[in-house]
């Protein structure tokens, strides 16, 4: 899930590119108010900035329009570290932490914020003499200083700054920061299209602002070969058959991505992580092939099963919000919103993407089980404080039981049993008639409205501290307060999902209780209709003697393993909130695996590297999300094949 963090992105998502491309051209620079029927504030300081840099009118507007929509954030920086109405970058270590990427802990956080095109906005300020912080923060500002930008690249490729918008095509390929020369080429001939179509719009803020149309203008395109950007390899795309799949790449210099050229790759890909978008296919796609975009997917999946693969799976992608899993998983991303999943998520989007799947699974050796066909809210976080800020997309609307039996190894059907105490069971409702109530409370902007109740066939069922469907919900104290124990969509800390296993803890009529997030909650079971026997699930628990197993949400070699002139990435186990008590017990469904870590290729290392550690983890389903345990501090209580209340199948690992 892209998550944008104001307002305007959010809601520019809706559109698709189609729907912009035709709405977007510039007045002349010498255009008369009578010229422009709608005219604001904002549109008077583009007419003063293009003057003030001999940039036509047209053309700076014409590309703020395709960078922001002409929306300023409010001084808040959007997805792509950009701020202001022209998206003026200024990325720092501390954004990609806190963004997509899941970096947190990674000691090449510096390195990847130095790539120029992440910091337009300091540019600018030199370029006009201004601070950067008014750059941030005033709309005027922020707009002479994208005109400066232009004005500098223009004069680079033309030796001034004409008058005629259709020689300043390089300029604006320029203002890209693509390195990838049909990037580039797409960018200016996007802003070029809405030019000679023309745009009206009236922003969040109340401005109106008009682009009149010029259906004559004619670009100089061979300016383009004057950039020195080259061609990127376009390799063959990895999808089945049968689905409608292209090739398009993120920018070779972005930081959302890493290539693996060493001898072992990137490391065992074990998971397949679904994503929405939330937002349109076409929107997507141009986010991920930002110069300056810290987050990515190796495909993006349309609602119509059209796929755009923009990562080689070879290839690491920023897509999990957690950097191990990033190494070992495949991230695909739908067109759709969360909260109305099943407006979204069309049978074509199933279809393709089940057999886009079955071919990763077959490729990689995947198993086709929920506990390696996860999504994005089933990806742990790197540390415990940063429970609060994970994804929990694709949300409560994406039918995995749907997915599951596309793939051939949905059994949610077959006769109800009640779960015994201390047995293994699949979470199994049946989503057309397991309706549940969430309240949708501003998830998609940050306007203040009152929170609606919404009632739809759901994927999850509630957890709660008593068996009773007036007791709480249990309250996952990692999460915000005003978001733990409520019923609010995006609460996933309150829920188990369909597919996921756990160990019974004990029943009640028409209830069962399982171990979770080192609690014993309650759902809902009448007669076993929303369970199902965990077929291949081994059961571990604390190692004997241990109060506690500590968690971890990665699992990198210990620092004496790596070689010399490698730096260690830190980790730790959850500080807080999480552990694994003596006397509860969880479901793995792998033998658990070795500790690793990548080093991707710098100018002194031509090869990526692959650091494997001594120590082995187990992946457990631990409350909705997935987390790792050492397996040093654990010991197996029984195997599938083993009856509850035998004695143990193995002790310790």
């Amino acid at each position: 899930m892209k998550v944008h963090k104001m307002l305007p992105a959010v809601m520019l998502g809706t559109l698709s590119l189609a729907a912009l491309v035709p709405a977007g051209s510039a007045a002349a620079a010498t255009a008369s108010p009578s010229d422009a029927a709608k005219s604001s504030a904002l549109q008077r300081e583009f007419t003063a900035a293009a003057q003030e840099f001999h940039v036509p009118v047209q053309i700076l507007m014409g590309v703020s329009y395709q960078e922001s929509q002409w929306e300023g954030h409010q001084g808040e920086y959007n997805t792509e570290g950009g701020y202001g109405v022209m998206n003026l970058t200024d990325v720092t270590p501390s954004m990609i932490a806190r963004g997509g990427a899941g970096a947190v802990g990674r000691h090449d956080l510096t390195d990847a914020a130095t790539n120029p095109a992440l910091h337009t906005l300091t540019a600018a300020a030199k370029l006009t003499g201004t601070p950067a912080a008014q750059l941030r923060t005033d709309e005027r500002q922020n707009i002479r200083g994208g005109a400066a930008l232009l004005a500098s690249y223009e004069k680079k490729v033309t030796g001034g700054t004409p008058q005629d918008p259709g020689r300043w095509y390089g300029a604006v390929a320029k203002y890209s920061q693509y390195s990838d020369k049909s990037a580039a080429k797409k960018f200016a001939d996007t802003v070029f299209s809405a030019m000679s179509q023309g745009a009206d719009r009236k922003t969040a803020g109340g401005q109106e602002l008009q682009l009149v149309a010029e259906p004559t203008l004619k670009p100089e395109t061979a300016q383009l070969g004057k950039l020195g950007s080259k061609e990127s390899a376009n390799p063959d795309t990895e999808c089945p058959s049968g689905v409608k799949c292209t090739f398009d790449p993120v920018d070779s210099n972005a930081r959302n991505h890493q290539v693996a050229n060493g001898p072992d790759g990137r490391g065992k890909i074990r998971y397949i992580v679904i994503h929405d978008l939330e937002g349109r296919y076409e929107k997507g796609v141009q986010d991920f092939k930002l110069p300056d975009a810290t987050t990515a997917a190796h495909y993006v999946m349309s609602s119509t099963g059209a796929v755009t693969q923009m990562v080689p799976t070879k290839d690491i992608a920023y897509q999990a919000g957690n950097y191990w899993f990033n190494m070992h998983s495949v991230g695909i991303e739908h067109e759709g919103w969360a909260a109305e999943g099943a407006k979204w998520y069309s049978e074509k989007q199933y279809q393709a993407t089940a057999d886009l799947v079955k071919y990763l699974s077959e490729k990689n050796d995947i198993p086709l089980d929920r506990q390696h066909i996860i999504g994005h809210d089933n990806v742990p976080a790197t540390t415990s404080d940063g429970v609060s800020v994970m994804h929990w997309d694709p949300g409560p609307y994406w039918d995995w039981n749907r997915l599951m039996k596309k793939l051939g190894t949905d059994d949610s059907s077959g006769a109800d049993r009640v779960p015994a105490v201390g047995s293994a069971v699949t979470i199994s409702p049946n989503f057309a008639t397991n309706r549940q109530t969430v309240q949708v409370c501003n998830d998609l902007d940050d306007n203040p409205k009152p929170c609606t109740a919404q009632t739809e066939p759901s994927n999850f069922l509630y957890v709660r501290t008593h068996p009773n469907t007036k007791a709480p919900l249990f309250t996952d104290h990692a999460l915000p307060a005003d978001l733990a124990g409520t019923n609010r969509i995006k609460n996933w800390g309150s829920t188990v999902q369909a597919g996921q296993q756990f160990v019974v803890a004990d029943a009640k009529p028409g209830w069962t209780a399982i171990w979770y997030s080192g609690s014993k909650v309650w759902f809902q079971n009448p007669g076993g209709m929303n369970t199902k026997p965990a077929k291949g699930a081994t059961i571990i628990s604390a190692k004997k003697g241990s109060a506690q197993a500590p968690v971890y949400g990665l699992a990198y070699p210990q620092p004496s393993e790596y070689p010399q002139g490698l730096t260690p990435d830190t980790f730790g186990p959850y500080d807080k909130y999480y552990s694994v008590p003596a006397g509860q017990a969880y479901v793995t469904n792998a033998a658990p695996v070795h500790s690793d870590d990548f080093f991707a290729v710098t100018p002194q290392r031509p090869e990526s590297k692959l650091v494997t550690g001594s120590k082995t983890y187990y992946t457990i389903q631990y409350n909705h999300r997935v987390i790792l345990l050492d397996s040093a501090d654990t010991q197996v209580v029984r195997t599938a094949d083993t009856a509850p209340g035998s004695p143990s199948a193995a002790a310790g690992s």
